[in-house]
Formats: structure tokens, C-alpha cells, sequence
């Protein structure tokens, strides 16, 4: 849910979605390495701080490639594919990605569905093939979609014939949550860009903050809002602009109603989600852009584990309190407790 293209290195920060991190200015510390790797069907960038071996930097790579591997929907060999074709996998993590999935679809009111793949196809998302479908036949997709055509155990996910899975609003989320966890033990600090979900691990060297840059929707070389962020935290954005087409004048986003099977439509423009755990900010971003700031912002004032910031089609900004002081660039507006 990240777009693609292939750039440098991190350190460039070139504007691919709605959240990058801005580049450090000064010096760089001689300790610090850098990587770019293709996986996910994105760039992923990696900045680490202390890894003098670059045994790190090997693992962290080997660990994106294999869930890449992994989690495709398109790939003809991968344990993803197989479990859409066969109904049944053991594959672990599948059944961690499955089980999450769950839990914030019920957190949410079912605004994420990770078995909205065929939806998906038929509006030619995953294909190429743009174009709005037939209501007839988005209606005779309904009896294979919904979390609950999922069986899980604690070792097995299993889907009834023609319920297609498909893990793109989490994953990038998970593997930057495999990949913090492995630098803390580390004891490493550094950032990760994987397509746009930022993730930032420890505390730079010269003890500084993080600064997160939040794209315009309306412009790509322009942030609308930067945040200075500290300690581990994931930042992942969705919007109508990251992947679209525009038919009789109608932009359609990639971003499915799971109720209407048809593309979010509404005032927001995106949505982004900041907290502890990469692979919730992934899901909630994508299910706070199907919900509407109105029913995020409830969402937010029930549960409190992250916070957001919602920019509307007028270009009006709001944010959570907790972001209020972390503002280091722009205007917006503070959501009440």
C-alpha cells in the first residue's frame, strides 16, 4: 500500500509515500551503514548505527527477502499463494499475520479485511487492468469475502474455496517489527524505510530526535507536516494518491469498503498512524482511512495505543493530542480528548 520506485539510499529521502524521514543533517558517524534492497514490490532503505560487521545488516536483509518470499499474493510459489489455492497452511507467519488481522478487524469494526483479494483483482489493482467492475459482479464476489471465512488455530490458518488472502496492509508492518526487534537485541540504533512504513529504532547517535515528514496528497515534493519522534516508533500512512486510477473524471483508490466492496470514498486524504508496534500502525492505517476521521477519532479516544493525523480534501490537518508537542513543521488542528 506503499508505492514503488527505486532511488538510493535512505539518506537521499526521496518522497515515495506519505511518510519518510527527513535526511540527518551534519556528519554522519563512521559507524553508521546503509542498504537498499528491492522486496515487497518496493524500495526498503536501511540506516543502522553500530553494526561494524554488517552482521546485522545480513540478517535484517535475509529477513525481509524470505517474508517477501513469504507473504506474496502474486508469486506462483509462495506460502501465501499456496495457502489461497489449497485453503490450509501452518506457515507461521501466516498465522501471526492472520491472527493480528483479526484482532484489529474486530477493533475496528471490520474496516480491515485482509480477504478482499479477489475485490481487489476485479477492480484491477493487482493486475494493471484499471477499471470499475460490474455491480453484478462485485455482488457475486460477496459469498468469498469476509474475516469470517478465516479458521485459525494456533498453528494453522485455514480459508474456504475461493477466499483469497492477501497481507499488503500488514506486512511491510510486520517486518519492520522482526526488524526492530533484532536491532534492540542488538543494542543497535537506526531507521528503517520499507516502501514508506518508517520505523525508527533506539536513539540516533548525537541523541537528537527523528524528524517524520508527512506528504501533501497534493504534492509530492512537499510535506504538509513534520513530527520529531523519539525511541522506537513505527509512522505508516494510506491515502487516495499513493495508487489510483480516474475514470469519468472519478479518482478510485486502491483502499477497499469492505462493506461497499468498492474504493474508500470520502473527505480524507490520508491517514497517518504513529505507534509502538509496526505491524498495528500498518493495520490501522489502512482502517482508519475506511473508517473517516470522525470514526477514527472515537476509535482513538477507546483504545489510546497510537496516535494519527488525518488530512482532509480541504487540506485541513488534524492530529492527536500526543502528537501536539512533536510538531516540528506545519499547521494543523488538535482533536479533543
Amino acid at each position: 500500500m506503499k508505492i514503488r520506485v527505486f532511488s538510493l539510499l535512505l539518506a537521499l529521502a526521496i518522497l515515495l509515500t506519505g511518510c519518510n524521514l527527513l535526511p540527518d543533517a551534519g556528519e554522519q558517524p563512521r559507524e553508521v551503514s546503509e542498504s537498499s534492497i528491492w522486496a515487497m514490490d518496493t524500495q526498503m532503505d536501511l540506516r543502522l548505527y553500530g553494526d561494524t560487521d554488517g552482521v546485522v545488516m545480513a540478517e535484517l536483509t535475509a529477513t525481509l527477502n524470505r517474508l517477501d518470499h513469504t507473504l506474496s499474493a502474486t508469486a506462483a510459489d509462495s506460502a501465501l499463494t499456496a495457502l489461497n489455492e489449497s485453503g490450509w497452511t501452518d506457515d507461521r507467519d501466516i498465522v501471526y499475520l492472520a491472527s493480528n488481522a483479526r484482532k484489529i478487524s474486530e477493533q475496528t469494526g471490520g474496516a480491515l479485511d485482509i480477504t478482499l483479494l479477489p475485490v481487489s483483482r476485479l477492480w484491477g489493482f493487482t493486475t494493471g487492468s484499471y477499471g470499475v467492475p460490474a455491480a453484478a459482479d462485485l455482488e457475486a464476489l460477496r459469498d468469498r469475502v469476509g474475516m469470517d471465512k478465516l479458521s485459525l488455530t494456533d498453528e494453522s490458518v485455514s480459508v474456504p474455496a475461493g477466499t483469497k488472502l492477501d497481507f499488503g496492509a500488514l506486512a511491510k508492518g510486520y517486518a519492520a517489527d522482526l526488524c526492530r526487534a533484532r536491532m534492540e537485541e542488538a543494542g543497535l540504533s537506526g531507521l528503517l524505510a520499507l516502501g514508506g512504513n518508517i520505523q525508527t529504532v533506539g536513539t540516533k547517535p548525537d541523541g537528537s530526535d527523528w524528524i517524520i515528514g508527512v506528504q501533501d496528497p497534493n504534492d509530492a515534493g512537499r510535506y504538509i507536516l513534520t513530527l520529531r519522534l523519539t525511541g522506537s516508533k513505527a509512522a505508516v500512512s494510506s491515502g487516495d494518491y499513493q495508487r489510483y486510477f480516474v475514470q469519468d473524471s472519478v479518482r478510485y483508490c486502491h483502499i477497499l469498503d469492505p462493506e461497499t466492496l468498492a474504493p474508500v470514498r470520502g473527505s480524507l486524504r490520508s491517514v497517518t498512524v504513529v505507534a509502538n508496534e509496526g505491524l498495528l500502525a500498518d493495520g490501522l492505517s489502512t482502517a482508519l482511512y475506511v473508517l473517516g476521521r470522525e470514526a477514527g477519532t472515537e476509535l482513538w479516544r477507546q483504545r489510546g495505543n497510537f496516535e494519527a493525523v488525518w488530512i482532509e480534501d480541504d487540506g485541513v490537518v488534524w492530529v492527536t493530542p500526543g502528537l501536539k508537542d512533536r510538531i516540528a513543521d506545519g499547521d494543523c488542528q488538535v482533536i479533543e480528548p
